[in-house]
């Protein structure tokens, strides 16, 4: 055990400074390297790791990234942000509608599909309107881990948490017990972000200037993703709340849309090459360092040292906290589910688990994927750089806010 775990510190904490001497390393080189010393030290075989990445993960965010693309370049996004924000009068009215409609949108759309597209629009409204960018991606970055708590698809950890128990309708269930503690955590995100930047809320009106579309065919291929992508999404939905046996992937929601704009793209070979490759092998690497970590037994040595606690809500909200720090959330979802199944729990402590393995990315860039690719995309993209510090030092006391007040709800629904 001792060897992963001291290779996945170092990750940390480069991921942390990213700079060895003048060598500046970006979050993916990073987690290759970490990858890499799994390997070479023998802490995973070549055979595990392989197995170890996911490919329905890597599909879902390629289509999303082929998506997302086609919607930035055509001036499409850029379109429709000006719908939703040009009503804000103030940076204060901004943070709002960025924290609702992010929000929102992770509920329904999964939380890195708002990751992708939600980047280039954060980064062009803190620009615009003379503001930190820092403020906005972590608004971007906060609300959509909030907004996905209270959904069965709003994240991979919460659907795993649904189909655990397949008789009870995942959307009724989800919204009974963690609809409140989302709606409290983005409130809680409003005032740590308004106490940590209260310098960047100016009095100053803001002026809201229209983009035009600056590739029409390109524009009309992105439209009919966007749309394929919404209708297959609310299929989807219809599909769980019918209590349909069909199935709709999420790796045909992401692709299937992405296909379209590759066909009907004037420059489908531009739009492919402005994929983000970086993130998708930041990724691929995350899957090998995580299988590492957890074949070397950390996740079931903390649920097995729980004994007759490991269905207790309070710890059950603190380990799933704490461990999805270290192993990614989606597996130690999967691994605490027996132990909960076994100890006979019930609604009150899957609930905890769905909530805890999601509110843990509040804490830090590590916690949630969403969170890399907030990170990553605006630092090699747009040149902006959010710290592990500046996200952790907001992300760890508001995470912890968050998880005390949802045990305190659930103690109160139960």
């Amino acid at each position: 055990m001792t060897l992963p775990l001291l290779v996945l510190g170092v990750v940390v904490v480069l991921i942390a400074v990213r700079q060895v001497g003048s060598l500046r390393l970006q979050i993916w080189h990073v987690m290759l390297l970490g990858a890499a010393a799994m390997l070479l030290t023998g802490a995973i075989t070549p055979r595990s790791a392989f197995r170890a990445v996911d490919v329905d993960v890597m599909l879902f965010l390629f289509g999303m990234f082929v998506l997302g693309r086609a919607l930035e370049d055509s001036g499409v996004l850029a379109d429709l942000s000006h719908r939703l924000f040009s009503r804000a009068a103030s940076v204060d009215a901004l943070l709002i509608l960025v924290l609702l409609g992010a929000g929102a949108a992770s509920a329904v759309a999964m939380n890195d599909t708002v990751a992708v597209v939600g980047t280039p629009v954060a980064v062009a409204l803190a620009r615009a309107h003379g503001v930190r960018p820092q403020l906005v991606l972590l608004a971007l970055a906060f609300a959509i881990t909030a907004g996905s708590v209270a959904s069965p698809i709003g994240n991979p950890q919460n659907l795993l948490v649904a189909l655990a128990d397949p008789e009870a309708n995942p959307f009724v269930v989800f919204a009974r017990w963690l609809a409140v503690p989302a709606l409290g955590a983005l409130a809680l995100t409003y005032l740590a972000l308004r106490l940590a930047y209260r310098r960047e809320f100016h009095r100053t009106a803001l002026a809201h200037v229209r983009g035009g579309t600056l590739e029409p065919r390109l524009a009309r291929a992105a439209r009919v993703g966007l749309w394929l992508l919404l209708g297959l999404i609310a299929l989807r939905i219809g599909l769980v709340l019918a209590g349909s046996d069909l199935d709709l992937p999420l790796t045909a929601i992401a692709l299937v849309p992405a296909g379209a704009v590759l066909l009907l793209a004037p420059r489908r070979l531009q739009v492919a090459r402005g994929v983000d490759w970086a993130t998708l092998a930041f990724f691929a690497s995350l899957f090998v360092v995580v299988q590492a970590v957890d074949d070397a037994g950390v996740t079931r040595e903390v649920v097995a040292r729980l004994g007759d606690r490991v269905a207790s809500t309070g710890w059950v909200l603190v380990v799933s906290g704490v461990v999805s720090q270290v192993v990614s959330n989606v597996p130690l979802v999967a691994l605490y589910l027996p132990a909960l199944a076994e100890a006979g729990a019930g609604e009150e402590a899957r609930m905890a688990l769905a909530a805890g393995s999601t509110l843990a990315g509040t804490m830090t860039v590590i916690g949630a994927a969403s969170n890399v690719i907030i990170v990553d995309n605006a630092e090699r993209r747009f040149g902006v750089r959010l710290g592990f510090y500046e996200f952790a030092r907001v992300g760890i006391p508001l995470g912890v806010a968050q998880l005390a007040m949802t045990w305190v709800w659930l103690a109160l629904v139960a």
